[in-house]
């Protein structure tokens, strides 16, 4: 009984040490744009949620090369509201152990710490000086995928079928993209893109949701139930899998199956895979999915640029005015896809496991369109750097 109850103890006071260094990283100041110069010869990438997740795949997409910049920093953003939850903040300071333990000096953190109000979110707000500031000092910015967005932030009620899990992290990313595109919400506000039109972003699955939402757009909050009708698996798994959004097998069986499924998506002929990429309005390259939710009604200057092979599912969108505006419903980011370790089984029809780099080998144009949008990006942020540098202070 005494060595129980001191295991007990032991353990207590192991969490909590572990909890209290977890607080101790999230007040320490991790605010790299305070005492950084405006002008550096490194290419600054911004990213928003540093989880060490999101931290491990930008390692991955420069290892492979992909993201091709040698003299890159990473600055990742988040806000001291988001840390109050003790999963968020463990996986933050994980990313800033993992870097310092592998040697990547070329990571950095800022934490921002002003009032972040879902009332204020769309307008000169307590985080607008310093989100300009941040902007000016970057050339270009990553939104990751993740939870769901409150629809409370697009002003619509909530479905029993929404999964929010990081609402202070949708709060600080939609009001990011509107400081930056502008909006529905506010048609006269001053973006920072108008003086800046060549500053890239590119949005990742919720990302690409954020940058919709963020100008003032809407989403269908479950793409079965909203778009096809649908309330059961079995009635999903009936259907073609090009309308498989997510893996429906991850339901029925989740110790089996991830929730991410490979699927083909349509492109647009007057968007920028065919006129500037170079691919056809009948190529269909297929891509990796993770997502229930979708772009419904369209944010200001937000255009659709690729869509499901039926229509009905907006897969990628750009921006009207801003050339360097990309948002794709997919992960061409994933380790899962450029890791040619990893391997997995999609249905339980796949007889043995297999590497997902090799289902985009063997569909063309598939590799080739997401080595195309790392390309695109890493030039982008190449030529948006060379912008800041020659601008004044």
């Amino acid at each position: 009984m005494k060595n129980t109850s001191l295991g007990k103890l032991l353990l207590a006071l192991v969490v909590c040490g572990l909890f209290c260094i977890g607080s101790l990283w999230c007040q320490s100041e991790q605010r790299f744009f305070d005492d950084a110069p405006r002008r550096s010869e490194n290419v600054r990438l911004t990213v928003l949620n540093p989880t060490k997740g999101n931290i491990q795949t930008l390692v991955e997409l420069r290892k492979q090369n992909l993201i091709s910049i040698q003299d890159l920093i990473v600055i990742g953003i988040f806000h001291e509201k988001q840390v109050e939850d003790r999963e968020v903040a463990r996986s933050y300071e994980e990313a800033a152990t993992f870097a310092e333990e592998n040697g990547h000096d070329w990571i950095k953190f800022h934490r921002l710490k002003e009032g972040l109000d879902l009332k204020t979110l769309f307008q000169n707000n307590d985080l607008s000086e310093e989100l300009i500031k941040i902007f000016s000092y970057s050339d270009g910015l990553i939104l990751f995928g993740g939870d769901d967005i409150p629809p409370a932030v697009y002003r619509e009620k909530t479905s029993l079928l929404a999964d929010i899990g990081t609402p202070y992290r949708s709060y600080l990313e939609t009001a990011v993209v509107f400081h930056l595109l502008g909006g529905w919400q506010d048609k006269n506000f001053e973006s920072y893109l108008e003086s800046h039109p060549e500053f890239p972003i590119l949005g990742l699955c919720l990302g690409s949701q954020s940058l919709n939402v963020g100008t003032g757009g809407t989403l269908f909050q479950d793409i079965p139930s909203d778009i096809y009708g649908k309330k059961h698996v079995e009635d999903i798994i009936a259907m073609t899998r090009d309308n498989w959004h997510e893996n429906p097998y991850s339901k029925l069986y989740p110790r089996e199956f991830r929730s991410n499924n490979m699927h083909r998506i349509k492109l647009a002929e007057d968007g920028k895979f065919v006129k500037d990429w170079g691919f056809r309005k009948d190529d269909k390259p297929s891509i990796y999915s993770s997502h229930h939710q979708a772009v419904r009604k369209l944010g200001k200057g937000i255009k659709v640029i690729a869509t499901s092979l039926d229509g009905k599912v907006i897969e990628a969108i750009e921006h009207e005015t801003y050339p360097n505006i990309l948002g794709v419903q997919f992960h061409p980011e994933s380790r899962n896809i450029w890791d040619a370790t990893r391997k997995s089984r999609l249905t339980p029809e796949d007889e043995e496991e297999t590497n997902l780099l090799s289902i985009l080998e063997k569909n063309p144009p598939s590799l080739a369109f997401h080595k195309k949008l790392w390309s695109w990006f890493s030039q982008k942020l190449k030529v948006s750097h060379k912008y800041r540098m020659k601008e004044k202070h």
